[in-house]
């Protein structure tokens, strides 16, 4: 039997603080914040190549996987270093976006 969802994130969010504490690598959030952008620009970079620039339909390349899971352990050590529960802001998210879809008929950040 699967785990709730929530039971897994929180999983997730416990194993990448324990790898950063075991191995030193918990710094201050402005330190895990330029990692984050750095990630995030390599899921970008890969979303470009995928589709020539826009030229054509996406072709994504594996590298993508693995880019993305950077990007997510990133995200997860660097909410760890702010002492943000990743559970409750992945909760409300879709509450978030529902307003801003009926508010200004898109999802994306205002």
């Amino acid at each position: 039997m699967q785990k709730p969802e929530r039971l897994q994130s929180t999983k997730w969010q416990q194993r990448v603080a324990a790898f950063a504490r075991r191995y030193g690598l918990l710094h201050d959030p402005a330190t895990h914040m330029l990692d984050l952008v750095t990630e995030v620009s390599e899921v970008a970079k890969e979303m470009l190549l995928a589709t020539d620039y826009g030229q054509r339909p996406p072709q994504f390349r594996p590298e993508l996987t693995g880019e993305i899971g950077d990007t997510l352990y990133s995200l997860l050590i660097l909410t760890e270093a702010c002492g943000v529960d990743a559970d409750s802001a992945l909760s409300a998210a879709p509450q978030k976006y529902a307003h801003r879809l009926a508010e200004h008929a898109g999802a994306g950040s205002t």
